[in-house]
């Protein structure tokens, strides 16, 4: 059995959606992950922020507008006036619960429920509207099974144990239809997986139930080669091993949730990237496998703090980078890269919430010096570090200031910080160094 992931622009139109049921409607049993509906979610975080600022009128008309798209989106959709009444009364009680939510006192809890309804939305909407069309679908709820530990990971022994219990409870069916990014944390209350969280719901559940392949759904032709946002004529790339799709996720590119691979990489599940809008192109297929040598893509992670820790006396002592360190961890504050001198330590972080108190903890044994507003270029492929060609990249050192390079830490993985406006000039040089096959 496959299970296939639908981003939110997937079942964001009616046209889109009406794209997902052709995709899906091969007659082969299979499960389906959805996304809130493109902008829901988004939504739904300014209505939590509303009530957070007391601002409940602002949220209500929020709200209001948001009821009203749901509804014209449903009319579009759904001409059987049964299944168009019925889906109604369910999205209106899901809005009057979220009026409700305006006159209660806020919490992170409270901001979860709310963020959670975009995909209990998603589904049963689409749901019907596969039912309206013949199709034999079921909605397995992800707040039965899908639960979270105590340091936010997969609980994959409750997971197990609650999908199966789930599944097997479930009308037989064709296609059942799931809700991706939310689940329960290790108290039973709702949370979820963080932006892009779907992705990792699908291929948790390949995981699970040890699945042909997972297939994330999303409004591009794969995985490319640099960030189609700030750089022309980008190609997608045909095939990734797991190390390099879960270096590109985590260092920037937006098509993927950073632990999507992690949890089918064991089984070599194979993971495939796939374009809704354009469902023929081959996309990109992520296993186990090292198609070639050399830099095949380059992503930028943005919002980047570098932090210079300079202690002459104490660097070379023993326990010194365990102390500096342990601040980190005492914080719960993830370093991205690291570089070190005789005299000095240079890392970066990509949340500064608690960056005053790492500063005042460092700042007594060490000079601090902090930039903020950086951008973590990075550069991935097999076995890069080692590659003919690589030196193609350093020709950038004559173009742009680079704050601090990474380079040996992983035979995948080169990185380079740079200023954040220097960030869209350093991927195009990189770009036509590396693919465009400019002459040094």
């Amino acid at each position: 059995m496959k299970v296939l992931k639908f981003g939110g622009t997937s079942v964001g139109t009616v046209e889109n959606i009406s794209n997902v049921k052709n995709i899906i409607n091969d007659g082969n049993k299979k499960i389906v992950v959805l996304s809130a509906m493109s902008g829901t979610t988004n939504s739904l975080v300014a209505i939590a922020n509303c009530i957070a600022n007391n601002l409940p009128n602002e949220a209500i008309d929020k709200i209001n507008k948001l009821h009203e798209l749901y509804f014209d989106t449903i009319d579009k959709l759904l001409v059987d006036e049964s299944l168009n009444k019925e889906v109604k009364n369910y999205v209106t009680e899901i809005f009057n619960f979220l009026v409700a939510c305006t006159y209660t006192e806020f919490s992170v809890q409270l901001e979860n429920k709310i963020v959670a309804q975009g995909e209990l939305l998603s589904t049963f909407i689409v749901n019907s509207y596969l039912n309206q069309e013949g199709l034999q679908s079921v909605i397995l709820p992800a707040l039965s099974f899908m639960r979270i530990d105590k340091n936010k990971e997969p609980d994959f022994f409750y997971i197990k144990q609650d999908f199966q219990a789930v599944f097997n409870a479930a009308p037989e069916a064709t296609i059942y239809i799931t809700q991706g990014f939310i689940c329960l944390n290790e108290e039973g209350q709702i949370s979820n997986l963080q932006r892009g969280g779907s992705d990792f719901t699908a291929t948790i559940i390949g995981a699970v139930i040890k699945a042909e392949e997972v297939e994330i759904w999303t409004d591009i032709d794969g995985m490319h080669n640099n960030d189609p946002r700030y750089v022309d004529n980008t190609k997608p790339i045909s095939n990734l091993s797991y190390d390099e799709a879960a270096e590109l996720a985590y260092f920037g590119a937006k098509i993927l949730h950073p632990q999507t691979v992690t949890p089918v990489r064991a089984d070599n599940i194979p993971v495939r990237l796939k374009n809704t809008m354009n469902p023929e192109a081959f996309g990109t297929l992520i296993n186990n496998n090292h198609t070639e040598n050399g830099v095949k893509a380059i992503a930028a992670k943005d919002k980047i703090t570098a932090i210079k820790i300079k202690s002459g006396r104490m660097l070379l002592a023993h326990g010194f980078l365990r102390k500096v360190f342990e601040i980190f961890e005492v914080y719960e504050t993830s370093i991205d890269m690291i570089t070190t001198s005789e005299v000095a330590i240079s890392l970066t972080i990509d949340d500064d919430t608690n960056l005053d108190n790492i500063i005042a903890e460092l700042e007594k044994f060490a000079t601090i010096e902090v930039d903020k507003n950086q951008a973590i270029i990075c550069l991935v492929g097999h076995s890069i570090v080692n590659h003919q060609e690589t030196f193609k990249l350093f020709q950038i050192l004559k173009d742009v200031k680079i704050r601090m390079i990474s380079y040996g830490g992983s035979r995948n993985n080169i990185s380079l910080l740079v200023n954040s406006k220097d960030k869209i000039k350093t991927l195009g040089k990189l770009n036509d160094y590396l693919f465009e096959l400019v002459t040094l």
